[in-house]
C-alpha cells in the first residue's frame, strides 16, 4: 500500500463485469482530473496465444488437465507484485498490452494474441489502476494483494458466469458448446483455489444475481439483462459508508445486512460512481498531504 502512489485493483474473471467497473472508474478519473496509469491483467499473462496452446498441450501430456489462464503458473504474478511495489514506492514501472483481436492488431501493427513490447509508464501518473484475474492474489510465489489500496471484486453467481462464457465463446468466437464446457471444467480447480479466495480480501464486492431461471446454464437462450438482475454490494468495513445517502440516491435499493445492500442491476454503474468517487478522492487527498 502507498499513500504517495495509490493502487486500485479490480479482480474478477473474464465476463464477470470488470470492464463495466473499469468504465465507471475512467469516468471518475476524467471528471476529477486524475492521471491514472492503466495496467491490464491480460498483459501479465506468461504466454502469448500460441505459446499458451503449446503449454496447455505439455501440461495435459504431463497429467495436468486444469492448466489455464486462472493458474498462477500461467501468469507473471511475481512481476505483477513487483510492479505494484515499484509503483507504490516511486510511481514508476513498465507496462505492455495484449493484443486481443484484429482491431487492436491493426492499431498496434501486430498479430492478435501477441504482446506489445514493454515500455515505461507515463510520467506523472497519480494512481495505478489494474483490472484482471489476480488483483487480490496471495500465494507462496507472490503476494499481490498486500500492495493494493483499494481492492474491488466483481463476480456473478456461477451459473450466470457460465451463461456469459457460453454465449461469448459460442457466438463471438465460434467455439462449440463442448469446447466451452471443456474450458469451464479445466478452469474449475484454479477458479476455486485462486480466484474465489480473492473475494474474501476485497474492500468492496459486487455480485450480480439474476432474477430469472438460470438453473441450467447450458440451455439458456440469452444472457439475463441488467433489468433481469440484482447486484449485491458488500463492504468489508462499513465504517464511514453513508448508507442512507446511497439508499436515497438509488431507487428500489435496500439493505440486507449492516455491511450489505442490494440494488437493481441497471443501477450498477451509478452505484459504483457514488461509492468510489469519495474513496478515490480520499486517496488523492492523502496523496497531496503526504
Amino acid at each position: 500500500m502507498s499513500v504517495k502512489h495509490p493502487i486500485v485493483a479490480i479482480t474478477g474473471s473474464s465476463g464477470a463485469g470488470t470492464t463495466t467497473v473499469m468504465k465507471s472508474f475512467q469516468h471518475i478519473f476524467r471528471r476529477e482530473q486524475i492521471r491514472a496509469q492503466i495496467l491490464e491483467g491480460d498483459s501479465m499473462h506468461r504466454y502469448n496465444r500460441l505459446e499458451m496452446r503449446e503449454a496447455m498441450k505439455q501440461q495435459q501430456a504431463s497429467g495436468n488437465s486444469s492448466f489455464s489462464h486462472f493458474s498462477p503458473e500461467a501468469n507473471l504474478l511475481g512481476d505483477l507484485a513487483d510492479t505494484f511495489k515499484t509503483f507504490g514506492e516511486n510511481g514508476t514501472g513498465k507496462v505492455r498490452k495484449y493484443i486481443h483481436d484484429d482491431i487492436e492488431g491493426a492499431e498496434f501493427g501486430q498479430d492478435p494474441g501477441t504482446f506489445t513490447p514493454w515500455k515505461d509508464m507515463e510520467a506523472g501518473a497519480e494512481l495505478l489502476f489494474y483490472e484482471g484475474l489476480h488483483g487480490g492474489y496471495v500465494g507462496d510465489d507472490a503476494d499481490v494483494a498486500r500492495h493494493v489500496d483499494l481492492l474491488v471484486g466483481v463476480v456473478p453467481i456461477i451459473n450466470l458466469e457460465w451463461i456469459q462464457k457460453l454465449h461469448r465463446d459460442q457466438n463471438m468466437r465460434g467455439y462449440s458448446q463442448e469446447a466451452v464446457l471443456d474450458t469451464i471444467l479445466r478452469r474449475m480447480p484454479d477458479y476455486t483455489r485462486h480466484i474465489c479466495s480473492q473475494f474474501s480480501r476485497t474492500h468492496v464486492n459486487f455480485q450480480r444475481v439474476p432474477t430469472v431461471d438460470t438453473s441450467n446454464p447450458f440451455i439458456a437462450k440469452d444472457i439475463p439483462s441488467a433489468d433481469e438482475s440484482m447486484v449485491v454490494i458488500r463492504f468489508a468495513n462499513p465504517k464511514g459508508i453513508d448508507f442512507p445517502y446511497l439508499l436515497s440516491m438509488i431507487e428500489n435499493s435496500w439493505m440486507t445486512r449492516p455491511n450489505t445492500f442490494v440494488i437493481p442491476g441497471g443501477k450498477m454503474g451509478l452505484a459504483m460512481q457514488l461509492i468510489f468517487t469519495p474513496m478515490i478522492l480520499r486517496l488523492m487527498d492523502r496523496r497531496k498531504r503526504a
